[in-house]
């Protein structure tokens, strides 16, 4: 589990520290045409460009992401120690990783890094863009696949803009994505077997017992 995590995280805080210091909020980097870009942002919120506002908001926010990440952690050990399943531990792992790589960006980025508007970041700063616990999350990944203007003509949805894929996010995101899809396919198998596993129901019983006596 902890190499699983150890990883993911590694990867997550190389690649927003390689994008914080040179790259400026709001560039851009074709990697395979025009679909698949490095894009730089700064997410406040939640995952995927969600956001919540204020202040106070932040702070909320940044206190859950570290309470829940000490909890799914604390759960893990202890589900490893009752030898639980490695499909558990795996998808667990997934997303404690991603969660506790986006609680460093919250909770530590506004005081290590300077702003990236205008000109590059600075590392380790003598002060820093925001306070302890106030940091925005550094988000990369956008995958613009394919985009259609609706006619006016159409009711409702004419004359508007649709894009997919529109959501911009980092390695964190995409391991709790993927964890999350997995528990849901796990659980979701796992209830399937137990119903054929099933005993006969109470109202199949009294049919079988009239059987054996005729």
């Amino acid at each position: 589990m902890f190499g699983l995590l150890g990883i993911i995280l590694l990867a997550d805080q190389a690649l927003k520290i390689w994008v914080k210091t040179h790259m400026i909020l709001g560039e851009e980097i074709p990697l395979i045409g025009n679909w698949c870009l490095l894009h730089f942002v700064e997410n406040q919120g939640f995952a995927f460009g969600t956001t919540i506002g204020g202040t106070v908001g932040k702070i909320v926010l940044s206190v859950f992401r570290l309470v829940a990440s000490a909890v799914l952690i604390w759960f893990l050990v202890h589900y490893i120690r009752r030898e639980g399943r490695t499909a558990v531990v795996a998808y667990g792992a997934l997303i404690a990783a991603g969660a506790v790589g986006n609680l460093i960006d919250c909770c530590l980025y506004g005081v290590l890094f300077t702003e990236s508007s205008y000109t590059l970041a600075q590392m380790f700063p003598a002060e820093g863009y925001a306070p302890l616990l106030q940091g925005s999350v550094v988000d990369m990944f956008y995958f613009p696949l394919f985009s259609i203007d609706f006619p006016q003509s159409l009711p409702l949805i004419g004359g508007t803009h649709f894009e997919f894929f529109n959501a911009i996010f980092n390695v964190a995101d995409a391991a709790i994505t993927v964890g999350a899809f997995w528990f849901i396919i796990d659980q979701l198998i796992l209830n399937t077997r137990n119903k054929k596993n099933e005993p006969a129901t109470v109202a199949e019983q009294p049919q079988n017992d009239e059987k054996k006596e005729s």
